[in-house]
């Protein structure tokens, strides 16, 4: 049996409240900043302004998991195959039933006799409202190669699945580099992460990029194997006390958070914009996210709490639930936000309330699915 790191049990935590968060707010954001102007209304201002106040703070959720990661299994000690078939298959099951779940869930609702209304409710990105069976059939069919924004969550995991397929491959470096080694590629790692702002500002092209070539300069540099790497590196090779800690990862989260923040704002100021544009200073892999990621990581390395404790038990089972809360939460979302509304509570609280209201559903939904069918649980919680 492993032994559990409580403080990577705390990032944990951090970041499951941080995703949570994120994912909390979009029903918050889009009905402040679409739903009353398509009613005829005016925008919500103040739900809007502190939707993009907590959705700047909580960008560093997705990196941290990633971290976690690298600090855990870095260097992979099984082989290949081994190691594809135990970390893989663990979450591809999962994956797959829950994406037919979700998919499946507004033909159900129509069944049921529900208005079409219900899908915007509990998915509100969805790309329609439809309830037909044939909709859901091909968001499933789609399921090897793409998803839905009804379960816009497991983006992540077709990037899980691609960073566990590289991993035993940059172990056999990583085994081998020296901390000198590992600084150069973070660094050059750190340098991609200003490429989104280049592209943007400067040039659309760039360091070797154009029209019939995307693989520039800094491109097997860049994306989140970079957060493997720094994971593992501040985890065996940063020691510093609290007292050196805590200036360092204040002016990164301060910094961090103000150009996340003042960013998107710039962006949302101009009068037209694309996506890509919205996206640009939430977008995980820039300087900005990489920044608040570190800060975060560093100081809970600082937590120290005994394994049987009762905070370190509840941490414990925070890593056994973890994966199933990943996969249901995201049903739990638009039946939070309709309590929280109804709870009137003060507009700043909103969104951590109903991020706590989702972590308890889905914390629970999980530990009993998990209790009650023991062993055979794997396939549909990991």
């Amino acid at each position: 049996m492993k032994k559990q790191i409580v403080w990577l049990d705390a990032v944990r935590l951090l970041a499951f409240f941080f995703l949570l968060c994120c994912h909390a707010a979009d029903p918050f954001y889009a009905t402040a900043t679409y739903a009353n102007a398509d009613a005829g209304g005016a925008v919500d201002a103040a739900s809007l302004m502190w939707g993009e106040r907590w959705m700047a703070f909580v960008r560093p959720c997705v990196p941290l998991f990633v971290m976690i990661t690298g600090a855990l299994m870095f260097p992979v000690r099984q082989s290949m195959g081994a190691f594809y078939k135990k970390r893989i298959l663990r979450v591809l099951w999962p994956f797959l039933i829950w994406s037919v779940l979700y998919y499946l869930f507004p033909w159900f609702t129509g069944v049921l006799g529900c208005d079409k209304s219900i899908v915007y409710k509990c998915f509100i990105w969805a790309e329609s409202d439809s309830q037909s069976f044939a909709s859901s059939l091909a968001n499933i069919l789609r399921i090897p190669y793409t998803f839905s924004f009804i379960a816009q969550h497991m983006w992540y995991i077709y990037m899980l699945i691609g960073l566990y397929l590289f991993m035993p491959i940059l172990s056999a470096w990583v085994e081998r580099a020296t901390k000198k080694q590992l600084q150069v590629f973070i660094g050059l790692w750190a340098l991609s992460t200003l490429l989104p702002y280049f592209h943007q500002f400067v040039s659309p092209y760039a360091f070797g990029t154009c029209t019939w070539n995307s693989f520039g300069l800094f491109y097997y540099f860049a994306g989140f194997n970079g957060y493997l790497l720094l994971g593992h590196y501040l985890r065996h090779y940063m020691d510093w006390s609290l007292s050196r800690t805590w200036p360092v990862a204040l002016v990164l989260l301060v910094a961090g958070f103000l150009v996340t923040y003042l960013g998107y704002g710039h962006i949302m100021s101009l009068p037209e914009k694309t996506p890509e544009q919205i996206e640009l200073f939430w977008t995980y892999n820039t300087l900005n996210v990489a920044c608040m990621s570190t800060a975060w990581f560093l100081l809970l390395k600082h937590v120290s709490l005994p394994a049987e404790s009762r905070a370190g038990r509840f941490l414990a089972n925070l890593t056994f639930c973890g994966f199933g809360i990943y996969m249901v939460h995201y049903f739990f979302v638009g039946l939070c936000y309709q309590i929280v509304q109804a709870l009137a509570l003060p507009v700043p609280l909103r969104i951590p309330a109903s991020a706590l209201l989702i972590f308890v559903f889905s914390w629970s939904f999980t530990y009993v699915v998990k209790k009650g069918l023991g062993r055979r649980a794997v396939y549909l919680m990991g």
